[in-house]
């Protein structure tokens, strides 16, 4: 409970200046994003804003990693398109509830170190892949509508959004040789808002996305019937957007701890993220994760406590309820340039450096999340994917470890030294270690090096106890730990194999008749 009462973070000392300046710049990058997204899944704009305060007010409060951002993110809005189209708003509401309390139930069962299973190629992949999705993503900024229809800009209009948003690069790049005590993306948002303001420039503002007015959200029970065939429509939307938002969000959390150089609290983080997701399905909010983007901006301008990710949720409520005729005013050009610069520096641009140093496979996986991640805009299933993919490289690699020392003792007896774990991917090699018909009557293989891992494994030795039954001969197992004799017990009804005791070891097996 006190971790959830130390909501700034006294125990470690703020600068609370970077966490005030960090927030509103957070907020004014988090404001066209969270319109986009609602626009673009068919949501109403003040859905996709009222997710932006829910979430990272709650996840800030409550989260296990300060200093990260969550808000309505896109990859939670698109696994709802369908279910909008299909069903209609207010099962979105009970399928972003759903989630939430899915999502609590992962961290609660503390099911969130799972996470810890994605590899650092996979971690690549993902990150590039999102930051080439960031960038291509501000292209749309460039469009606009000519009798109706969609269309780039082309003269004058072109010339001054490239203009104004290579003066916002401009001053991202810049001011912190000057100063670091402001936040260089808040300058040039207020810098580029003041000339366009001041001269009278045409251009597009966030006005041109959507309206951000509205009042505080209130509490509302989605209008569903509550009945069988709801769930069964509700709860396949639920269950991937909980796993989508918590695979962003708990990779988010990881690169924030390679950043900050502290870890974060990954089953608390998924306890935050359901409850915020809880709250949005019935103060109607589209829901929603982490958002690396947003994170970033907030890391790279000094916060690394709770108090931003705060002073954010709150800026956003006071637009919604106050500020609209200001911040619709403001350029989407300084949004654009504040955006660019986040995908570049979320790019791992070491991975160029150290792709001839990586083995082939790794580099392959690497690059195939990417290309996932930017061809379907499913982080989650991009991840998935390149887990799968490095568990089996792994399997295949260390099936190819597995080998066996072979002599025979002054008694006749053979001896078979295994190195390697015997599993799944390992069977086959290890059964042609094996000379069944010209071994002598006694043969011990010795496990001291090696472990049985699975059930594969254990049938492997049920096999080869049965081939040397058979030439009749005798076949014994040393050194097996426990964890491979626990597998042995509890598959006795189907195995027979023969352990051999060695006192040296302190193995409680059988003797030699």
């Amino acid at each position: 409970m006190k971790a959830y009462l130390n909501l700034f973070d006294f125990s470690q000392k703020v600068n609370y200046k970077n966490e005030v300046l960090a927030g509103l710049t957070v907020a004014m990058t988090m404001l066209p994003e969270s319109l986009s997204f609602a626009i673009v899944a068919g949501f109403p704009p003040l859905v996709g804003l009222y997710a932006a305060f829910i979430m990272g007010l709650v996840t800030s409060l409550l989260g296990g990693r300060p200093g990260m951002v969550s808000g309505g993110a896109g990859a939670t809005a698109i696994v709802l398109m369908a279910l909008m189209q299909s069903h209609g708003l207010e099962h979105v509401f009970a399928a972003v509830a759903l989630a939430g309390v899915l999502q609590v139930a992962v961290g609660i069962f503390k099911l969130g170190k799972f996470i810890r299973l994605v590899p650092q190629p996979v971690m690549y992949g993902f990150v590039n892949g999102l930051a080439i999705i960031i960038f291509t993503s501000q292209f749309e900024q460039f469009r606009t509508v000519v009798n109706g229809e969609p269309a780039w800009l082309s003269g004058q209009p072109l010339w001054i959004m490239t203009g104004l948003v290579m003066l916002t690069i401009s001053i991202v790049v810049f001011f912190p040789k000057l100063t670091k005590a402001v936040p260089a993306s808040l300058v040039a948002i207020i810098a580029v808002f003041c000339i366009v303001l001041g001269f009278g420039i045409d251009t597009k503002t966030v006005k041109d996305i959507a309206s951000v007015s509205g009042g505080l959200p209130s509490f509302h029970l989605p209008a569903i019937p509550l009945t069988l065939d709801t769930l069964e429509t509700v709860f396949p939307y639920a269950l991937i957007m909980a796993g989508v938002g918590l695979t962003e969000s708990l990779l988010t959390l990881n690169l924030v701890d390679e950043i900050t150089g502290n870890r974060g609290r990954s089953n608390k983080e998924c306890v935050a993220q359901g409850t915020a997701n809880i709250f949005n399905g019935f103060f109607s909010g589209m829901g929603g994760c982490a958002m690396i983007a947003q994170t970033f901006v907030n890391l790279s301008a000094g916060a690394r406590a709770r108090l931003s990710g705060i002073i954010a949720s709150i800026t956003i409520l006071a637009v919604i309820l106050f500020g609209a005729p200001v911040i619709e005013k403001v350029p989407m050009a300084a949004l654009v340039g504040v955006m660019i610069m986040v995908a570049i520096g979320t790019f791992e641009w070491v991975s160029f450096r150290i792709i001839t140093k990586m083995p082939k496979q790794d580099v392959i996986t690497g690059i195939l999340v990417a290309v996932i991640t930017v061809w379907l805009h499913n982080l989650a299933l991009a991840v998935l994917i390149g887990v799968i993919i490095s568990a089996l490289v792994f399997a295949w690699e260390s099936a190819k470890r597995i080998r066996a020392r072979k002599y025979t003792d002054a008694s006749g007896v053979k001896h078979y030294e295994i190195y390697g774990p015997l599993f799944f991917g390992s069977v086959t090699a290890f059964h042609e270690k094996f000379d069944v018909q010209n071994d002598p009557q006694e043969v011990i293989i010795d496990f001291r090096e090696s472990r049985v891992a699975d059930m594969s494994g254990i049938e492997a030795l049920n096999k080869l106890t049965e081939k040397y039954r058979k030439a009749g001969k005798t076949l014994h197992l040393r050194h097996l730990s426990e964890d491979c004799k626990l597998l042995l017990k509890n598959a006795a009804d189907v195995i027979e194999v023969n352990v051999l005791e060695d006192p040296d070891y302190k193995v409680a097996t059988d003797r030699i008749s």
